[in-house]
């Protein structure tokens, strides 16, 4: 397993901020994922500046992924 997956796996059940492609910014729990960072998200909301838009539950394609942070 790389270092990636590894850190991953402690914020499994935790609130995370998904960076994508093109600026966009999701934050949700991070409820799965794999080897390729495609990762399922649980009460996911997009942020854009002040605006939250909810989303529900998405699933995100790890080419779109920038960057997997925790998020409060």
């Amino acid at each position: 397993m790389s270092e990636t997956l590894r850190v991953l796996e402690d914020f499994l059940e935790g609130n995370v901020l998904v960076q994508l492609k093109g600026g966009r910014m999701l934050k949700g729990i991070l409820e799965a994922y794999d080897n390729h960072l495609n990762v399922l998200l649980r009460q996911a909301q997009e942020i854009e500046g002040n605006r939250v838009r909810e989303l529900g539950t998405v699933l995100v394609r790890g080419d779109n992924v920038i960057v997997i942070s925790p998020a409060k």
